[in-house]
């Protein structure tokens, strides 16, 4: 009796996560082994889809739950060192990206012309440069000046967002030390007027250790569980992954153990600080049910930020969802698909609002259209 409630709908609100806009395959004539996004054709053919058809007057709220652009994955840009954090340069690298996906950011600005559509974006860890009013500024300007209204972007400390009572949204880096920053803080200006991002230790751990392992193997960030990533390449790819695990011990004593001893000074406070700075893709599914707690009027939390889809009914009733990420994923688990994507999304279909009654559902988009060919990676 599903598609009956359905075409009782009043509203539908979808969620993606983590679609990691790059600087594209080529950038200068090079081979760009940091983009991550190989599926412009089948987001454009999602966003025309909830904008036509059935849903073309249909209230449609399109959410996107964090890191729409990877604004840490842009090479060949002109900045060095701290420079990469300016304010200049997170503009040039949102410009390389929008030149990189025309079809996607032109369909996005598509479906906001059609009427009761609204986009509204929530910024993640891998877009945090959005912390700079130009980097916003910049975004809306993609849209016709007539539906700009429609166009949200979200930017508050804890980074929730409530769609309608009882349903709520962050990307979920808020959950780990290693990725939050704050909204306003986090700017500083120089002497000469110059803003810079200061960024969390995670941000710098992406570009200064992830990125310079992606030339070897692009996959070095896309497999789930960590811990099964290490037994493996131990086992099939031991020197590469020896060299990595080398870093990346290098990396975080040298950049946050040795930073935090002098802060705490103490070697207990530090060691304690530093464990719970290490505690990456936390469980979100079991730190739900301490949010349910807290905010019994929550029926559903939907975050992303782990690239893990997933959904969780508990037995109250209420519902979690990680939307996952339209990016190429390789998970070593039993029962999860082992390789290749899954272009997962929420649909939360209201029926009574004011009941807060919802059908939510975690879903994975096929597209309308078997495409003939798609790019080899």
């Amino acid at each position: 009796m599903r598609f009956l409630r359905k075409n009782k709908a009043s509203k539908s609100i979808l969620v993606i996560s983590d679609i990691h806009l790059g600087a594209g395959v080529l950038v200068n004539g090079k081979r760009n082994y940091l983009e991550d996004f190989h599926f412009d054709k089948e987001l454009v053919d999602f966003l025309d889809y909830y904008s036509t058809g059935d849903y073309h007057n249909k209230e449609v709220e399109l959410i996107i739950n964090g890191d729409l652009f990877d604004l840490l994955a842009v090479p060949f840009v002109n900045f060095f060192d701290d420079e990469f954090w300016s304010e200049d340069a997170a503009l040039c690298k949102l410009d390389m990206i929008i030149k990189a996906h025309p079809e996607v950011l032109e369909a996005l600005n598509r479906f906001v012309s059609v009427k009761n559509k609204k986009l509204v974006y929530i910024i993640g860890n891998h877009d945090a440069e959005f912390v700079f009013e130009s980097l916003r500024q910049r975004f809306y300007s993609l849209f016709d000046e007539k539906i700009k209204s429609r166009v949200e972007v979200v930017l508050n400390n804890n980074g929730e967002y409530s769609p309608v009572g009882g349903v709520v949204l962050k990307h979920g880096h808020e959950y780990e030390l290693a990725h939050h920053f704050h909204p306003e803080d986090s700017i500083v200006e120089s002497d000469e007027g110059k803003k810079y991002f200061l960024p969390p230790w995670g941000s710098y751990f992406v570009t200064r250790v992830i990125n310079k392992f992606k030339e070897e193997r692009d996959h070095v960030n896309a497999v789930r569980p960590i811990k099964k990533f290490l037994i493996n390449g131990f086992i099939y790819d031991t020197f590469f992954t020896l060299r990595f695990l080398f870093s990346v011990v290098f990396y975080f004593i040298m950049v946050r153990s040795i930073y935090l001893f002098k802060q705490e000074k103490s070697f207990k406070k530090m060691i304690k600080h530093c464990m719970s700075e290490l505690e990456l893709f936390k469980d979100y599914e079991t730190m739900t049910q301490d949010f349910f707690k807290e905010c019994p009027e929550v029926q559903c939390l939907i975050v992303g930020h782990t690239h893990d889809p997933s959904i969780r009914s508990f037995s109250d009733g209420k519902i979690f969802i990680n939307t996952g990420t339209w990016t190429r994923m390789f998970h070593l688990d039993f029962g999860k698909n082992s390789y290749g994507e899954q272009l997962s999304f929420a649909q939360v279909d209201v029926i009574d609002e004011e009941k807060k009654s919802y059908d939510i559902n975690l879903n994975v988009w096929k597209g309308r259209s078997n495409l003939p060919f798609e790019e080899f990676s």
